[in-house]
């Protein structure tokens, strides 16, 4: 794509999120984050869930911010709200063809992880699989630790028990007393 072309929403998305004082809340967020977030961002998260931001899948950085608009953008705005999860499925498609085009080979590996966090937020065993697989080939161990306690949760539960009062899911009791518990993943 020519970048004379491209839309600019693409390199604010990521200056936004990769600007360091925003980095240093990405696993951290604040209620002023989220409400940041929201203000600044929930048109252009709608406009990428309803396809028409499907034009920036045609470049790695494209694909990368809208896997941020996506997939995190979403946690922060709409924090222990169904909606969190509203664009799920759109955030793995991106990732998927992202991989397929090895458009996650043209991007940093600093940056790839938020191409490849998708599919760790995934409830489907092939996508979290192919999480830990990604994670595991970047080298960074603390995101690959986390993928693969992901993977563990879906091995475990076949979804992400944390997950279930937000979506209005039945637990089991096997799920509440794995909330309970030290080794719980709260969200």
């Amino acid at each position: 794509m020519d970048s004379k072309k491209t839309d600019p929403a693409i390199a604010q998305v990521l200056d936004f999120w990769y600007a360091e004082d925003i980095a240093a809340q990405w696993f951290n967020a604040t209620p002023a984050l989220d409400a940041r977030i929201l203000k600044d961002y929930q048109t252009l998260w709608r406009r990428g869930l309803d396809g028409e931001l499907d034009h920036w899948l045609a470049t790695a950085e494209g694909c990368l911010a809208l896997a941020i608009t996506l997939d995190q953008f979403p946690l922060n705005m709409f924090r222990k709200k169904p909606q969190s999860f509203a664009a799920e499925d759109k955030a793995v498609a991106t990732s998927l063809h992202a991989i397929e085009r090895k458009f996650d080979k043209r991007l940093p590996p600093e940056r790839v992880m938020f191409l490849y966090m998708p599919l760790m937020h995934s409830e489907d065993p092939a996508h979290q699989d192919l999480s830990v697989e990604k994670f595991e080939a970047l080298g960074q161990e603390e995101s690959a630790r986390f993928a693969r306690h992901h993977r563990a949760i879906i091995e475990r539960f076949g979804r992400f028990p944390h997950r279930n009062e937000i979506l209005g899911r039945d637990s089991t009791s096997e799920e509440l007393a794995w909330l309970q518990s030290d080794e719980a993943f709260k969200g």
